[in-house]
């Protein structure tokens, strides 16, 4: 059975300028997959990166700069307008890897889940380590192209460029990341 991971589409990302400008495509075919998903009775998992502010789940950069970043109950760590979440899964991260001090390989082996089509920001980062780390757990994975955005778009193309060719997680279309579900 396939899942699709919606990563990090929160208000935060896509402060950036050259996130702002894709926001609402990506968010339309975000919620593409997620409406395929729930047709075919596929699982969704919304994940979200929270962090507290007393420093505890503080990443080693914000550390080092002492400025904190998506706090819980927060205006940024609210997914953005337009994105179907209601009666979705969640899962909050304090990593770029939503497999990281998570329970999302417990739900996926739950669900017998042995893949999955990621999306989300940022394709370079989070994105990126999510499917790293579902390789490590045996988990096929592919990427929604048009799902994806990235701050970065260079390293993006990077990144999944190597995770595409030497972890064979191909870089599909929306159609074709539908038809896999």
């Amino acid at each position: 059975m396939m899942a699709v991971l919606i990563i990090d589409m929160q208000n935060a990302y896509f402060e950036a300028p050259g996130l702002r400008k894709r926001q609402a495509s990506v968010v339309k075919a975000c919620n593409g997959l997620i409406s395929a998903a729930s047709d075919k009775g596929a699982p969704v998992v919304l994940v979200k990166t929270e962090h507290e502010r007393d420093r505890s789940t503080w990443t080693l950069n914000m550390l080092d700069d002492d400025q904190g970043f998506i706090f819980r109950g927060s205006r940024q760590a609210d997914f953005v307008p337009g994105l179907h979440v209601d009666g979705l899964s969640q899962l909050v991260k304090t990593r770029d890897s939503a497999f990281l001090g998570t329970d999302l390989l417990l739900r996926l082996r739950n669900w017998k889940v042995d893949g999955a089509i990621l999306a989300g920001v940022s394709a370079h980062n989070c994105v990126a380590q999510t499917g790293a780390d579902a390789f490590a757990h045996n988990i096929r994975v592919a990427y929604a192209r048009e799902a994806l955005a990235s701050e970065d778009p260079e390293s993006a193309r990077n990144m999944l460029g190597i995770l595409s060719s030497e972890y064979r997680q191909p870089i599909l279309s929306l159609d074709e990341a539908i038809a896999r579900i």
